[in-house]
């Protein structure tokens, strides 16, 4: 297979997010992701709890002080989260269409409904990008408190790449086996811990899981085609709006790395209507003492999230370790992941959806 890197130079790139440009700034893309690579561009952290909305000058306003009486204790349990990891990762390969995908797409279905969710899938098709005949796809859709009106997205990718087509070894790229435990799973076991915590979620709003499938059936770039399975679901959402709406839509995707550092995505900060969201975020892994939540702008990631927000219009974001040593190789494997990564990202998201206003 065919992978093409594109070099940009990017010139002030976020002149129109921070007061300072930043100059000569390289950006490094890739047709999957479109990842620019920023010089780890400080968003100011002030020193006050009394401000809650974003300012206009490019700064995240974060708490730095907290007046508690306890120290908080994570729900989630980051064994059993690395559990569920290792279980999605023993299935091997999971691309679209593929029977271990089908395994993937069973198991979950009953993990959720004995959980009380209500799954459905939103099943489509698409054309095999090598052997162009048709592929079944089906993103799975979990509902939680379904009589609320206002609700909150929650999503990742349950597919695998192909193909582990950024390996060391030519061979590898070309017939190799690609995991995906973080790129695919990490995300999905997340949510799997999270549901134990839904059915009790004392919210304004109810939420929704997405299962994305064909985030990335690809073989040959730029020519095949990604996000098919968040475009399939934003454009039904579009045009044959619920009764529901979506108020907030939350990405999670690479985010189990052991060695965890999470920095704000360029384009959800980027967007103003995304920018409450981040704050929210962000200043609950400052509250419960989430250091691995670090409030910065660094890269730039073409991710499911566009899907939600240029095509349904959901305000939406990425929370996404993309500083992992082991995208789409060989070794992106269980053993590089942590269920204290998967934990920590868990109880930040359900924290913040406890008290999302």
């Amino acid at each position: 297979m065919i992978y093409t890197d594109r070099m940009n130079a990017t010139q002030n790139f976020l002149g129109a997010l921070l007061l300072s440009a930043i100059a000569g700034c390289t950006a490094h893309q890739t047709d999957r992701d479109a990842v620019s690579t920023q010089d780890e561009a400080v968003v100011a952290v002030e020193p006050t709890a009394q401000r809650t909305t974003t300012p206009d000058d490019g700064s995240l306003v974060m708490p730095t002080q907290f007046v508690s009486n306890e120290r908080p204790t994570n729900p989630l349990d980051a064994t059993r989260a690395y559990a569920y990891l290792q279980t999605i990762s023993a299935l091997g390969p999971r691309p679209s269409g593929s029977a271990a995908m089908q395994r993937q797409q069973k198991i979950l279905e009953a993990h959720f409904t004995q959980l009380g969710g209500k799954v459905t899938r939103q099943e489509f098709e698409a054309r095999h990008p090598l052997t162009r005949e048709r592929v079944k796809l089906a993103n799975l859709i979990v509902e939680w408190h379904p009589d609320r009106k206002e609700r909150v997205l929650l999503c990742c990718h349950y597919d695998t790449r192909p193909l582990p087509d950024r390996d060391a070894n030519p061979k590898a790229r070309r017939e190799g086996t690609f995991v995906g435990a973080n790129d695919g799973g990490s995300g999905v076991a997340v949510l799997m811990e999270l549901a134990r915590l839904m059915p009790e979620l004392d919210s304004k709003y109810g939420v929704d899981f997405v299962l994305f499938d064909g985030e990335e059936l690809v073989y040959v770039e730029p020519r095949d085609k990604y996000f098919l399975g968040s475009e399939h679901f934003a454009t039904d959402y579009a045009n044959n709006p619920p009764e529901h709406k979506y108020v907030w839509g939350v990405l999670l995707d690479m985010v189990g790395d052991a060695d965890l550092q999470i920095y704000l995505e360029a384009n959800s900060y980027r967007w103003r209507e995304s920018r409450p969201m981040l704050q929210g975020i962000w200043s609950t892994a400052a509250r419960l003492g989430v250091r691995e939540f670090v409030p910065r702008v660094r890269h730039e990631v073409n991710d499911d999230h566009l899907q939600l927000r240029n095509i349904a219009k959901i305000p939406s974001c990425d929370i996404i370790d993309f500083d992992y040593p082991y995208w789409h190789t060989e070794n992106d494997i269980a053993r590089h992941c942590s269920g204290a990564s998967l934990a920590k990202v868990g109880w930040v998201v359900y924290e913040w959806l406890r008290t999302a206003e």
